[in-house]
């Protein structure tokens, strides 16, 4: 199986589950990186997202922020909220130009109707504007439990495709998936992508530890699975809703079921109580090893 060179952390095999883990952000959480800054691993690959009505020089501060301190900004990029090519390619050369990015996250994007010419990420992929500006992988989205918009078979369609295109135009891919609490769907999406023979690299999107409403509010916007069984086996009673969760009986059950026939992958936390807590559970669990 060929790993495509994305991060250094690809090139061996993880010192544990946590080893070559990545975050997410938004370009709000700019003071919350610099905070938590001294307890991420250097290098970690911090994904930025595209939200609604934040400004593209706001986006690009974030991207900066996370150079400088020493981590891989991965910024995404919202298909259908895009307005204009142009808009399009100050978005991208001026990201590598001044945060130094080297892959981006690509998704269509949740409003109904396009702001302007870009409807997917096919759409995105075929300006040619990633490789052109030196961008040397990009990110798509995995969903293991599914897509409210299309059925299991379309899903791997499009996966495929948009690997195939990425590949084309000389890119690695990656794959992040939508989080969950249950180690079953992830396997299971694993064997699937395998068999199929996709062989890039995969993070598996983890909750890190939030309040339980603040989870299951998250959960149900995502449309990922939070039933009574599955958040049981997650370590949470739903008809106890005060406190705070974390990912350690999920984490512990991959580390436990993941083998070399999975292939490469690797974790994506996304902090829904914010960076320092997932930063601090994540250096905790490590230490427990």
């Amino acid at each position: 199986m060929t790993v495509p060179v994305i991060h250094p952390a690809w090139s061996r095999a993880p010192l544990s589950m946590t080893d070559g883990y990545s975050l997410e952000m938004t370009a709000k959480d700019r003071a919350a990186l610099a905070e938590a800054a001294p307890l991420i691993a250097p290098e970690t690959p911090v994904a930025i997202t595209f939200l609604p009505g934040e400004a593209i020089d706001a986006r690009i501060d974030a991207a900066r922020d996370v150079r400088a301190l020493g981590f891989e900004p991965m910024p995404h990029l919202s298909a259908r909220r895009i307005a204009s090519h142009d808009e399009l390619e100050q978005i991208v050369r001026r990201t590598v130009a001044e945060a130094g990015a080297k892959r981006m996250f690509l998704v269509a994007g949740d409003p109904p109707i396009p702001a302007g010419p870009f409807a997917d990420t096919m759409a995105l992929l075929a300006t040619g504007l990633f490789e052109a500006n030196g961008i040397t992988a990009i990110g798509i989205a995995g969903h293991p439990e599914g897509h409210p918009a299309m059925d299991e078979a379309q899903c791997w369609a499009v996966l495929e495709e948009k690997r195939a295109e990425i590949t084309r135009r000389g890119m690695a891919t990656l794959i992040v998936t939508q989080f969950g609490f249950d180690a079953d769907p992830f396997i299971r999406w694993l064997e699937q992508l395998r068999a199929r023979g996709i062989d890039c690299p995969v993070r598996i999107g983890i909750p890190g530890p939030a309040g339980i409403k603040t989870l299951l509010r998250f959960a149900a916007h995502c449309g990922v699975g939070a039933s009574a069984a599955v958040m049981s086996k997650y370590g949470v009673s739903l008809t106890k809703l005060l406190g705070t969760a974390g990912p350690d009986k999920l984490v512990d059950q991959l580390a436990a079921r993941l083998t070399p026939a999975h292939g490469p992958v690797r974790l994506h936390f996304y902090p829904f109580g914010g960076l320092a807590r997932t930063v601090e559970w994540i250096n905790a669990y490590e230490a427990r090893l």
